[in-house]
């Protein structure tokens, strides 16, 4: 396996891990709240903004929009044409969406909730779950690049 040193992007790589981080903190700092993906979608569906302030309702809604909409406007304001490609489709795609879904459950979040904030939180839960993350990653694109 070679890597492709012409795609490599480390200061862009490094301003959205910069990025990310800081609406994490800002969302802590504003909130308290954990920016993990899989509680806040979670969290947006099972709450009703019923006999209180929707405030803790709306945040999630408007979280899951930029998450939605900001590569979307990144996108649009690109002029250099950047190819975009599924990584798969069809049948495998929503058995791999069930899967995370599921390790989300099992393991308590997930990645963006224990690797971004857990992490920072010196959380040992986090530091065993990022371990896992990692180590099946490996061997997962060890099988699929070894052709097991």
């Amino acid at each position: 396996m070679t890597i492709d040193f012409a795609h490599f992007t480390p200061y862009t790589s490094l301003i959205g891990g910069g990025l990310i981080g800081l609406a994490a903190l800002i969302l802590m700092a504003a909130n308290g709240r954990v920016m993990g993906i899989s509680g806040i979608l979670s969290s947006a569906l099972t709450t009703l903004p019923a006999g209180g302030t929707p405030a803790g309702w709306a945040w999630r809604w408007i979280f899951l929009a930029g998450t939605v909409l900001g590569p979307l406007v990144y996108l649009a304001l690109r002029t250099d044409g950047l190819l975009v490609r599924p990584v798969n489709d069809g049948t495998w795609l929503y058995i791999g969406g069930f899967l995370v879904g599921l390790g989300s459950m099992i393991g308590a979040g997930c990645t963006s909730g224990h690797g971004i904030c857990g992490l920072a939180r010196l959380s040992l839960r986090s530091m065993i779950a990022v371990m896992t993350f990692m180590i099946s990653a490996v061997v997962t694109v060890y099988i699929v690049h070894s052709g097991m």
